[in-house]
Parts: structure tokens; sequence; C-alpha cells
């Protein structure tokens, strides 16, 4: 059986989300087992390629608690000649600023595979992020997330672009 892209990104997210609930280390009842992260994300090349906005999605667990959250998130742009799909691992420190609102600062690799006039390109990158959650609900279920980030691209062109991304969060008890 062959798994395209985004079905070892689903068995990868679900393997995740499977060893979050056997190692969770939350006594926080309103704390979920992973956080689901839906929305789109408007960026712009620094190198000169233009801009573009894609949909995103993600997927949080916390492996330990107020020091390390890991975030795996996909991101596909599509335009008339190419599709591209970056694939990123994020590695936070969280910080509560209140009952809330969240903070985190991340940083991790990326996977970027272009296809680009029947050309497939494979390239690995890196991202720096803020990652900002706001829970207007004291039960922590839904709430939403701004998300500025800085990507660079190792090989190739070297490309380079800032991003926001935003959306709903869902909390999965």
């Amino acid at each position: 059986m062959k798994l395209g892209r985004s079905g070892v990104c689903m068995v990868f997210a679900l393997v995740l989300l499977d060893d979050a609930r056997l190692h969770a280390q939350s006594p926080n009842p309103k704390e979920g087992v992973a956080i689901v992260e839906i929305g789109g994300a408007p960026s712009v090349s620094l190198t000169g390629s233009g801009a573009s906005m894609s949909p995103t999605a993600a997927v949080e667990i916390t492996p330990i608690e107020n020091w390390l959250e890991l975030e795996l998130g996909v991101t596909p742009t599509f335009s008339r000649s190419s599709t591209e799909w970056v694939t990123d691992l994020l590695f936070k420190k969280p910080w509560s600023l209140s009952k809330k609102v969240e903070l985190m600062l991340g940083a991790g690799p990326e996977w970027i595979r272009t296809r680009s006039n029947r050309i497939i390109r494979n390239t690995i990158g890196g991202e720096a992020a803020v990652d900002f959650m706001f829970w207007p609900g004291a039960k922590r279920r839904f709430g939403w997330y701004l998300e500025p980030a800085y990507e660079r691209q190792f090989g190739g062109g070297r490309e380079a672009s800032l991003s926001i991304s935003g959306g709903l969060l869902i909390s999965i008890p």
C-alpha cells in the first residue's frame, strides 16, 4: 500500500495523538490531549517570488507541561503552474500570560515539496514562530490563534518568507 504525503502526515499526527494519550502529564482538566489548529496563512517572499494565501492545519501536543509543546503542521500552496506543500515540526516553549492568553516561541525544521512544470523538488528549511493563543471560554474547548513566522529554505534559491497564520483552535479532550 502506498501512502501519499497527506496520508503520511495523518499517520504521524495520529501516532503523536496516541502517544500523548498514553503519556499525558497534564493534571489540569482544562488541558486537552491535543489542540488542532485550522486556518489561513498569507505569506510574502523576501527573495522576490511574490505573495500567497494558503490554508493551514496543525496538531499540537504537550509532552512536558509548561516547558515543551510540539506542533506538526502542513500548508499547501496552489497556483496555476505549481503546487507547494510545506510540512513543519516546531518545538515551542509556552508561557501563560493570563487565564485566556498564551504565548509560545518556537523553531524547527520544515520539508518543502514543490511541483512546478512537472518537476518535483524537495528542500529542507527552518522556521521560527511566535504563537499567540486566545481562549475566550473557561473550558478552553475552542479558541483562536495568530502565529507570525519567518521561514528560510536551505537548498535551491535559499528562499525566505514572512507569514502570519491565524484561525480556529479546537481542543481534543
